[in-house]
């Protein structure tokens, strides 16, 4: 199974949940740059606890890990940095569930989202200037310099699809500009 295939084992239920979500990380990065190995998907999703045993349905678990209930309400009841997984038993991907919280940045991003056709079906992502921040701020904390790379590669590539006023906005707001300097 291909890598793309792999992540529309997810992307398929999400759609399917009706649920509010966008595609970030190293997958964003890929859309919006250059093609880099990665062994899951970050996904921001927006659920209410009434809506949340309906999402988990779409995620069997005959086929997925999937953290209990009440532990998936723990998370998404936190205001920053909830985070559960969920898994595929048949090939061992992985994505990364980050509940929106309320945080103003990730709501303004999901607000700003954009669609693309995947074979007929929807895919939304996260916006790019969203993934370049948040990129900037995993460098921050880590070095790891993939980071850098990939937000390279989406200057290079979709440079035209940034809205470079309010990325710099951003850069400035966050505290981020030494990092900047860096590209």
């Amino acid at each position: 199974m291909l890598e793309a295939e792999l992540f529309d084992i997810f992307i398929q239920r999400l759609n399917d949940a009706d649920a509010a979500y966008m595609v970030t990380g190293s997958v964003a990065s890929i859309i919006y740059g250059q093609p880099r190995m990665t062994h899951d998907i970050d996904v921001v999703i927006e659920v209410s606890s009434a809506r949340l045993a309906e999402l988990i349905c779409h995620f069997p678990l005959s086929d997925f890990y999937c953290p209990p209930i009440e532990v998936i309400k723990t998370e998404i009841s936190r205001e920053n940095r909830g985070h559960f997984n969920v898994i595929h038993h048949q090939t061992g991907f992985k994505a990364d569930m980050y509940p929106v919280g309320s945080d103003p940045f990730i709501k303004e991003a999901l607000n700003r989202r954009r669609k693309i056709d995947r074979k007929g079906k929807p895919l939304w992502v996260a916006p790019p200037e969203y993934v370049i921040i948040k990129k900037l701020q995993y460098f921050a904390e880590g070095r790891s310099s993939k980071h850098l790379g990939d937000i390279r590669g989406m200057l290079t590539i979709s440079g035209d699809l940034i809205d470079h006023e309010l990325l710099l906005m951003w850069v400035e707001q966050f505290n981020l500009k030494e990092f900047w300097r860096l590209l």
